[in-house]
């Protein structure tokens, strides 16, 4: 391995040694993309936290990811084509007819680690909630029989039905007379205009005792949804209280889900991933993800 000091020319050396601090600068940010400190954790959450890392799956999305933002014609096009519809329609739909800024929760260890299941675990029926481009759905969907999705924005929509998914819409679901094994709700609870009740919901929609909702959010939360391409604060306000991720997710263990009719099973850290454009490889915000299940309290 080549180190500074076998390197003779100032020249070469300052160089290498930038790219070093570049590459040990990088290494630095993505561990923090996974550090948490468990004993911050209320004591009720502490037990379940999963520590996550990098992981191969990651690694993979991110070399992608850096190779899509060095095509310069193509990321001219998508800035040009952005800057053009951005009056007219979302940004998601943009991003589906362009067939860029493709999103990464979670890798297929990574899942199968936090719902606790094997390789060879199957089940029957998978939703999943504002699915996107399906990329997301695709490290779930090996795993069972029939993989079930909604999303508002068509270009998206087209995406999910290349894929073969069976599409329902967001008031279709929850009476489509069957429950689902696994229900995910990956990001989208910030970007909800009820979002307790979409909880309730998808609650009664799970396979009673066994069935589980795997729930991502960003935080800090701040909730808002996008309305004719405008953003506005949602009907339904969810507080979440405190400064640090771990009060943010005690908070909304301890609060939100428990008032929701659920308890957490597992917990981890991870990074949202989004493709990045001709500025940067990648976009980066953090993540918690939640298993959760139904709670025995028939109350709630």
């Amino acid at each position: 391995m080549w180190t500074g000091k076998y390197v003779r020319s100032p020249l070469v050396r300052s160089l290498f040694m930038n790219m070093v601090s570049e590459n040990d600068a990088a290494a630095a940010e993505t561990q923090e993309w996974y550090r948490c400190g468990p004993e911050l954790l209320g004591e009720s959450v502490r037990p379940m936290f999963v520590q996550s890392h990098l992981d191969s799956g990651t690694k993979a999305f991110l070399k992608r990811s850096g190779e899509k933002s060095g095509w310069l014609f193509t990321q001219l096009y998508h800035s040009f084509a952005s800057t053009v519809l951005s009056p007219l329609v979302s940004r998601t739909s943009i991003n589906g007819f362009l067939g860029r800024g493709s999103m990464f929760v979670f890798s297929e260890e990574q899942f199968q680690r936090l719902l606790g299941i094997g390789p060879d675990w199957r089940a029957d029926r998978l939703l999943d909630l504002g699915a996107g481009d399906g990329g997301v759905t695709e490290v779930m969907g090996a795993h069972f029989r029939d993989v079930y999705a909604t999303e508002v924005s068509l270009p998206m929509r087209w995406h999910l039905q290349r894929r073969n998914y069976k599409l329902l819409g967001i008031d279709e679901w929850q009476q489509a007379g069957f429950q689902y094994d696994v229900v995910s709700c990956l990001n989208l609870l910030d970007r909800c205009d009820d979002p307790l009740h979409l909880l309730r919901d998808i609650r009664l929609s799970l396979v009673p005792n066994t069935g589980r909702l795997i729930l991502a959010a960003v935080l800090p939360f701040q909730p808002y949804v996008e309305v004719g391409g405008r953003w506005q604060r949602p009907k339904e306000h969810i507080k979440v209280k405190g400064k640090t991720w771990e009060e943010q997710v005690t908070n909304l263990s301890n609060e939100v889900f428990q008032r929701a009719g659920f308890e957490v099973e597992a917990v981890t850290r991870l990074p949202y991933l989004c493709e990045g454009d001709m500025y940067n490889d990648y976009y980066v915000l953090d993540d918690a993800v939640f298993v959760l299940k139904a709670s025995e309290d028939k109350s709630a």
